[in-house]
């Protein structure tokens, strides 16, 4: 069977901390969708982390990780992060996979981003510029380059081709955007990974599967930026929601088996777009500060407020989470009430459903408010520990969203993991 881990918010929710923990029950990890945009952080021996193209199982030595073909791949970015990494995990390459159909992101894939959030002026999607999207449009135009390739003998040809496009493209942006300096770095990258494990992954993991192996698919970015049902357009190119693990790995409905989701204890989202529960006084400067809320691979500071209830019920609807996971409950240690929106004033008519267009609409959170707790969650070591205030809030959340909460993270250490039985 396959598990599947992803966020329910709009990113940053911890991803990377939770898999690497879940990763020692499984066999092989498997990243099914997004690009490097992504920045999934682990501790290592005190060390932090950030992985942006690997999955994050790589620091567990039984682990097989896969990148599979929902993935759209920089080879300049996944070079420089197996050099980083190898110095921690000698063992990387050879517990490493590739499939074949990932895409590529050229240099002009880049150079195109650039261009088109230049274009849009106030309204720029706050796009991480690392042309994700602009390689996503090629995948579903018909244009894209794969991993597989690369070890074409007439992949050069392919390249200038679809570069030949791509400058086109960008004289009609009228932005100049000094790409060619990127092509050099490109082309070593492109040799370097030739010498990696490309594999057919569908059939790799089908095979691994039919022996019986765990796998646990592992999501990027966030439920709220899945591109069919997040906050349109102010979301990323790919299916972020279970859904997408069967066309991101190549695997049919019914391998899949518990779906677990995380959200923060509170909110966070980074660039622009709806944000209905964000807080722009000093309580939102307080958790940003309480969270370190900066973001792993752009370093700028996310957007804070408190825990939308409506929009995690419809993530949990949408992937049909069985095992909830609340990150980051310390930040709210020092917060006194503390507030959950449990339903929404559209354009002055009160639902508890998520709206199709919150761009085109007056949106206004109605809040349930909370005391908060006069212990702080993250000196507890187990579930029994945490005050009773805190337990009557999880009650609070579990019965709003109709999941059960299976973990509670009250802390950056990797053993600060509170179980509930």
């Amino acid at each position: 069977m396959i598990d599947v881990l992803l966020g329910l918010q709009w990113g940053d929710e911890g991803k990377g901390k939770i898999v690497d923990y879940l990763a020692e029950q499984y066999d092989i990890i498997a990243r099914f969708q997004g690009g490097p945009n992504a920045g999934h952080t682990l501790y290592l021996n005190g060390t932090k982390v950030v992985l942006h193209t690997i999955p994050s199982g790589v620091f567990q030595e039984h682990c097989l990780n896969l990148i599979g073909n929902g993935v759209v791949i920089d080879p300049v970015t996944l070079q420089n992060e197996i050099n980083k990494i190898l110095p921690l995990c000698p063992t990387l390459l050879e517990r490493l996979f590739i499939s074949h159909r990932a895409h590529l992101i050229l240099p002009t894939h880049r150079a195109l981003d650039a261009a088109s959030e230049a274009s849009k002026g106030d309204d720029k999607i706050g796009s991480t510029l690392k042309g994700i999207g602009p390689a996503y449009m090629d995948k579903t135009g018909r244009n894209g380059l794969r991993i597989g390739d690369i070890l074409s003998k007439n992949f050069k040809e392919k390249y200038d081709k679809l570069t030949h496009k791509h400058k086109q493209m960008l004289r009609q942006y009228g932005h100049t955007i000094e790409w060619e300096q990127w092509e050099k770095p490109f082309f070593d990258a492109v040799e370097f990974i030739r010498s990696l494990q490309i594999v057919n992954a569908e059939y790799w993991l089908d095979g691994h599967l039919k022996d019986g192996k765990r796998v646990l698919a592992e999501g990027a970015q966030g439920s709220m930026l899945d591109v069919d049902f997040g906050t349109y357009p102010f979301v990323t190119s790919s299916n972020t929601i279970a859904a997408g693990v069967c066309s991101g790995l190549g695997v049919a409905p019914s391998t899949i088996g518990d779906v677990y989701g995380i959200t923060k204890a509170y909110c966070t989202r980074v660039g622009g777009g709806p944000f209905p529960t964000e807080l722009l006084d000093e309580t939102g400067e307080a958790l940003r500060a309480a969270g370190s809320e900066f973001g792993a691979t752009t370093g700028r500071p996310r957007r804070c407020g408190w825990i939308d209830l409506v929009a995690l019920r419809y993530a949990v609807m949408l992937s049909g989470v069985t095992k909830l996971i609340i990150t980051k409950a310390d930040v709210l240690d020092n917060f006194n009430p503390i507030k959950a929106a449990v339903a929404y004033l559209a354009d002055g008519k009160e639902t508890k459903e998520w709206p199709y267009d919150l761009c085109d609409m007056d949106i206004v959170p109605v809040y349930e408010s909370f005391s908060g707790w006069d212990t702080p969650v993250s000196s507890c070591e187990k579930y029994e520990d945490l005050p009773q205030v805190f337990k009557d809030y999880c009650r609070f959340v579990e019965n709003y969203l109709g999941t059960k909460i299976a973990f509670i993270s009250n802390g950056t250490g990797r053993n600060q993991l509170l179980t509930i039985s």
